[in-house]
């Protein structure tokens, strides 16, 4: 009886297990040796592991490799996996492009694309939750509901940034979600500590804008399945003007008065608040410096969490300062 090779993930192999798996080739780098023989450097990857090793110029697969096997394609493979002095490699057993035919045995071309921690339908569930709780004025829940609709494919895949923070599917979401969910508090904070002010803090509004700050990523970055880009209306134009765009655009269909749009676009083109962060204009409400400090917050917070997990292995008291944070991190005296 024959017998039966599972079906994991790349990420999920263990030294010497053979398995069948799907994996996006992610790299092909023809180089020769010291002896001037011609190889090629191949990298494969899953969601959460990468594998880089040489096809030499006289195995079997040299061929199939040089004249068939495309970076940015779909493989489904049969192979060993292997913990070699130059780190993980897989000993390729046979290999073919995978097809929609493969979907039934858990092909989707989205799984080598690092995803949120949660699912992108629950968080994007919680967050209409805090538009009909805290958005009373009808216009504008109507409003934000609309946006959030609308581009609801959008919101479920795309990521908050390319390397920055979030950088994977349902990243914007999941950073929009704690963005929302920060600034609620801060406005519940600041609203019952001036009471006084005039003209009074718009909670509201400030829930809104958080929802709204970065809804231009959407037509800026592109999840592909083998990578995020930018879109060239991203870079030529940008998150914050075209997230402008996309209120405007909503206001024809689901009116707000003009105020309220005119505050809304406000908080969207300021809130990274410095020219050199991109905002032509700094926080001129108490609204939007609310929203730019729940963003700075959690974007930062998260580049913090990435800079830790980076170098968890190293058991050094600091992390590197290579990170978007530019500096190190401390993990504590007996990290070493």
């Amino acid at each position: 009886m024959a017998r039966s090779i599972p079906i994991v993930a790349l990420s999920e192999m263990t030294p010497d297990m053979e398995a069948d798996l799907f994996v996006l080739m992610t790299s092909k780098e023809q180089l020769t040796t010291k002896t001037g023989n011609p190889y090629y450097k191949v990298g494969f990857r899953d969601a959460k592991r990468e594998v880089s090793f040489p096809i030499w110029g006289d195995s079997p697969l040299a061929e199939q490799c040089r004249e068939h096997w495309t970076p940015g394609n779909f493989y489904k493979v049969r192979a060993v996996f292997r913990e070699t002095n130059f780190g993980p490699q897989l000993d390729i057993r046979r290999i073919r492009e995978a097809t929609d035919d493969d979907r039934d045995d858990g092909f989707d071309p989205g799984m080598c694309m690092p995803s949120a921690p949660r699912d992108s339908e629950e968080m994007f569930d919680d967050l209409l939750k805090i538009v009909k709780k805290h958005i009373k004025s009808k216009p504008l829940k109507a409003f934000v509901l609309h946006l959030l609709e609308s581009n609801r494919e959008g919101w479920l895949v795309c990521p908050a940034a390319k390397h920055h923070h979030h950088a994977y599917r349902g990243g914007l979401l999941e950073h929009t979600l704690a963005v929302t969910e920060n600034a609620v508090a801060l406005a519940d904070r600041y609203q019952t500590q001036y009471l006084d002010l005039d003209p009074p803090l718009d909670c509201e509004l400030v829930v809104a804008g958080a929802i709204l700050h970065d809804i231009g990523k959407l037509r800026e970055l592109a999840a592909l399945p083998s990578e995020i880009r930018y879109t060239s209306e991203g870079v030529l134009i940008g998150h914050l003007l075209m997230g402008r765009d996309m209120i405007r655009e909503a206001s024809v269909e689901k009116t707000i008065d003009e105020e309220t749009r005119l505050r809304l676009e406000h908080l969207v083109i300021a809130h990274q608040r410095l020219p050199e962060w991109g905002s032509p204009k700094p926080p001129m409400t108490p609204e939007a410096l609310i929203v730019h400090y729940a963003d700075d917050l959690d974007a930062k917070f998260r580049a913090m969490v990435d800079a830790l997990a980076a170098d968890a292995s190293l058991e050094q008291e600091y992390t590197s300062s290579k990170n978007p944070l530019r500096q190190n991190v401390f993990r504590g005296l007996d990290a070493s």
